[in-house]
């Protein structure tokens, strides 16, 4: 008799608990789904209106939208997320305003090295590059690395060969010499023998080079497929010595996606990117701590990152088409689409 009541009671408690479950998921807002979502980060900084001239300002918005209306339009014509993420980011590697392809910044030795990295969400495959001197979109050695070899990463005078095996575009190193760059450089070398500041590896010391690890591209977006891709493409740190790498071609930590959770570009220091596996860490705590995009992102570029010792930001999209930029520097260079065709284009922390 004892063990029917004991069932009978166990029964009301297992039925109860089911009831309320249901009850709770039932009370959970149903996330509305967009078609399909783009947003993009030039690079993120001690970015401040007070030192933007009207002209510089207006040719960053330029090119930040004439870079993610490509991206648009091809998500819009049912195009991959993949092939939008490569060509919106082609346009700014194109672009001597950003350090990425064409305005990438200055090694030590005087030269440009350059990295990129590409992640599709659904399969998870992933392609990246790093230290190529030749490739003019690196951007797309990282897919083609991805699309057609068996391996994830490549690295200096093997990965140029492979683009030109590839068919890529290759150029004079020369073609990466821009005087801007090219005078940051002079400026970060003078200022380190002056030894001012113990800190850092490198000094930075003059408001246009004090930020230039921060310098980087990147895009994430999400097809009418349901299927996610981020990719991201860097110039690298101002005065770099002994082929350093930082977070843009590592995957997990500059480049991230999975259909399942999000995708996610960043651009910050380096050095404390990879250590906090950024890109990977958000969508770790939205599989697994059920965060959103906004909290878990949040919880990454406000706490964890800072914590380290580090800064810089994010752009990201979740499975739902949501959009998500986030940075703990003054500003960073930023835009967006969705599919009502709404932009938005930001510089400044707003």
């Amino acid at each position: 008799m004892k063990k029917v009541f004991l069932l009978f009671v166990l029964l009301i408690v297992f039925t109860t608990c089911k009831n309320v479950e249901e009850k709770a998921e039932e009370n959970q807002p149903k996330q509305e789904k967009a078609e399909f979502s783009i947003i993009i980060h030039g690079g993120a900084g001690t970015i401040l209106k007070k030192n933007m001239t009207p002209e510089k300002e207006a040719a960053y918005k330029a090119k930040l939208e004439e870079a993610i209306r490509v991206g648009f339009e091809i998500l819009k014509q049912g195009g991959s997320s993949l092939d939008a993420v490569e060509k919106t980011i082609n346009v700014m590697e194109d672009s001597p305003l950003f350090n990425a392809g064409k305005g990438a910044v200055f090694t030590n030795a005087e030269t440009n090295e350059l990295d990129a990295s590409i992640m599709d969400g659904e399969t998870l495959n992933a392609g990246a590059s790093a230290g190529t001197t030749t490739v003019r979109n690196p951007i797309n050695l990282a897919r083609a690395i991805m699309d057609n070899s068996p391996h994830v990463m490549l690295s200096g005078k093997g990965a140029d060969t492979f683009a030109e095996e590839q068919g890529l575009q290759i150029v004079d190193p020369n073609y990466f010499y821009t005087e801007r760059r090219f005078k940051s450089l002079q400026r970060a070398k003078k200022a380190e023998k002056t030894e001012l500041d113990h800190d850092d590896k490198t000094a930075f010391y003059d408001a246009d080079i004090k930020d230039s690890k921060f310098g980087t591209v990147g895009c994430a977006a999400l097809d009418k497929y349901g299927n996610l891709a981020a990719g991201t493409s860097t110039g690298g740190m101002t005065n770099k010595r002994w082929g350093r790498v930082g977070d843009a071609p590592i995957i997990g930590a500059g480049t991230y996606a999975n259909n399942n959770t999000c995708a996610v570009s960043s651009t910050g220091w380096g050095e404390y990117f990879i250590r906090a596996m950024v890109a990977h860490d958000i969508s770790a705590l939205m599989e697994y701590k059920g965060l959103t995009l906004k909290e878990a992102a949040h919880e990454v570029i406000q706490k964890k990152v800072p914590e380290l010792g580090g800064d810089g930001g994010i752009v990201a999209v979740d499975k739902y088409g949501n959009m998500v930029a986030e940075f703990n520097t003054a500003g960073m260079y930023r835009a967006s689409m969705n599919d009502k065709g709404e932009l938005v284009v930001k510089i400044y922390k707003e």
